[in-house]
């Protein structure tokens, strides 16, 4: 199993708004490619001093071909919308996973 997650800072402004908008838009978007089973949505719990707010979106795939087909086929439509919508107002990192058994 492969677990491709993006940390997301979020300014406190937008915080709301942009939750509603990962919930509503960018996870069904990213879940409708049908490559990734399930998904989780957390907040990181730690002190932020410097407006932001952490969040980690998880995403589950069964192959690293499905996720790397993502990566290749979809992911630079909605990450644009992301950049785009949030331009100055988030940072965002990604890991890709691989789970050892």
């Amino acid at each position: 199993m492969f677990l491709y997650n993006i940390t997301v800072g979020i300014d406190k402004e937008v915080e709301s708004e942009w939750i509603q908008w990962m919930k509503k838009d960018h996870i069904p978007a990213v879940l409708n490619t049908k490559l990734f089973f399930d998904h989780k949505f957390y907040k990181v719990l730690h002190d932020q001093d410097d407006g932001n707010i952490s969040y980690s979106v998880q995403y589950f795939a069964r192959s690293l071909e499905d996720v790397m087909y993502f990566f290749e086929n979809f992911s630079p439509a909605i990450m644009h919308r992301l950049q785009t919508r949030y331009k100055d107002k988030h940072v965002a990192f990604m890991t890709l996973l691989e789970e050892v058994n």
